[in-house]
């Protein structure tokens, strides 16, 4: 999605804070060599990259560091096990990023005292291009299938329990590689991921898109943390339906939306639905900036939201066109529990199609909550693993 331009200066104290804090991550970094790669065995150079085929499996070991010089893709029939501590530097651009097709599995084994953790070269925002996932779950938008708008893969069909792997405690970091102000990376992309896949405590972190995008699909993803990505902290589109999404946490000092949703911008009455449910979520921002809003539900967009805890935001809540406010009046689109916190400017407004000032409240029961877990504060299930919350 289209991005926030920033003043430099901004940037590079932002850039000094953040490699403050993160320069003692993951700090044991051995290597008793595995082949895996084509580095000197002893932790440090070890480059990794190419294709991981069909009836394959690529390794990278406990606590081992790796580069990453290009594209690393796990083809069909393929697998990348990443055990806890790994850690991967982005070195390449738009070139080094890791990205499972359909067919392909990755198991991340992160812990909460030893993340997986894939970083960059550089401490700077879209310095490398982040993990890409491609399933076989449904999409809208015209075709059964479709391209990813990057790595270049097929995703989307009829396999709704697709299943592309297992991952858990894993931090992206300095994603978001553009090609340009329209073609992207993110932290995580998921393109038509199916509910067989598992995703739970990820985080990230500072990437120069969004956070994290679902392009449709039907995976569900548990114990999310998107911190001061400089597009929305979570989006997504194409009509995304995941059902057991819970303990999201967002905090960004600049940037633009808490959550971006959308059905499909080429046809906002488009099947399937994005009609992701959502418990326990945290949107913190500031008021800065012309999509300072915590959610931005628009294009058709359907969903059951509960338990969501906002503050700093000029909009709490900002519904727009016609096909949406539709879902607003019959019921499938529901904020069931917000708490605005006291710095909220307007708690909630929308607008149909023409633009035209709209009542929305039926979409919205304001409800005191936690969120995913502490209000404003870091929930306990965020510490040890991750990096910028405090």
């Amino acid at each position: 999605m289209k991005k926030l331009f920033r003043n430099g200066l901004s940037i590079l104290a932002l850039s000094v804070a953040i490699a403050s804090c993160s320069s003692d991550d993951n700090s044991n970094n051995s290597d008793n060599g595995n082949g895996n790669g084509n580095g000197n065995g002893n932790g440090e150079g070890k480059e990794i990259s190419g294709l991981v085929k069909k009836g394959e499996t690529r390794t990278l070991e406990k606590n081992n560091e790796y580069t990453l010089t290009s594209k690393l893709e796990v083809q069909d029939g393929g697998k990348l096990v990443i055990e806890e501590g790994a850690k991967i530097i982005g070195a390449g651009g738009t070139a080094s990023y890791i990205a499972i097709a359909q067919g392909g599995l990755i198991d991340v084994k992160g812990t909460s005292t030893n993340p997986v953790v894939m970083t960059s070269s550089k401490v700077e925002r879209g310095s490398w291009g982040g993990l890409v996932i491609c399933g076989k779950a449904p999409i809208n938008g015209g075709s059964e299938t479709a391209q990813s708008e990057v790595a270049d893969l097929t995703y989307g069909g009829t396999k709704a329990d697709d299943n592309s792997g297992s991952i858990k405690y894993l931090r992206i970091e300095y994603a978001g590689a553009n090609f340009s102000s329209e073609k992207e990376f993110n932290g995580l992309s998921l393109f038509g991921v199916g509910s067989g896949t598992v995703i739970e405590y990820v985080q990230a972190h500072e990437g120069s898109d969004d956070g994290f995008e679902w392009f449709g699909g039907t995976v569900s993803a548990k114990y999310l943390v998107s911190t001061n990505n400089e597009d929305d902290q979570f989006d997504w589109t194409q009509g995304w339906s995941g059902q057991n999404n819970e303990f999201w946490y967002s905090k960004r000092a600049e940037g633009n939306r808490g959550i971006e949703a959308d059905n499909s911008s080429k046809d906002n009455a488009a099947a399937p639905y994005s009609n992701p449910t959502i418990k326990n979520i945290t949107l913190l921002g500031s008021l800065e900036g012309s999509e300072a809003q915590a959610l931005k539900l628009r294009e058709g967009t359907k969903g059951n939201l509960s338990n969501v805890f906002a503050d700093f935001w000029a909009v709490g809540v900002d519904i727009q066109h016609d096909e949406t406010i539709k879902n607003v009046n019959d019921g499938s689109l529901k904020i069931n529990g917000i708490q605005f916190g006291k710095n909220i400017t307007e708690k909630f407004k929308g607008a149909n199609s023409g633009k035209e000032a709209v009542d929305v409240s039926k979409a919205i029961v304001e409800k005191d909550n936690d969120g995913a877990g502490n209000k404003d504060k870091a929930p306990e299930w965020t510490k040890g693993w991750t990096v910028g919350l405090n």
